[in-house]
């Protein structure tokens, strides 16, 4: 896996892990003031810093599985049962 393709794969799980992880621990605010700008949905604390390292740590874990998944042979298209069958 070329260097490239290694960032465009851990952008890509860094953010779907995002999604995943934003609405962990967020509680609404019941009452909603509309005159400071806030909403009944919108979370009153939603730390989003913590959930950014969060979700980096997720994304890290998860694409070194990806990566080492990759490289090896075991899921291959070259060689074993997911090759194309030659001409």
């Amino acid at each position: 896996m070329s260097w490239f393709s290694a960032v465009v794969v851990y952008f890509l799980i860094w953010w779907v892990t995002l999604f995943a992880v934003l609405p962990i621990g967020t509680r609404p605010d019941p009452e909603g003031d509309i005159a400071t700008g806030g909403w009944r949905g919108v979370p009153q604390r939603p730390q989003l810093l913590r959930k950014v390292v969060i979700t980096t740590v997720i994304a890290a874990l998860i694409f070194a599985g990806v990566h080492a998944l990759i490289v090896s042979d075991w899921l291959s298209f070259r060689s074993g049962w997911l090759a194309l069958p030659e001409n």
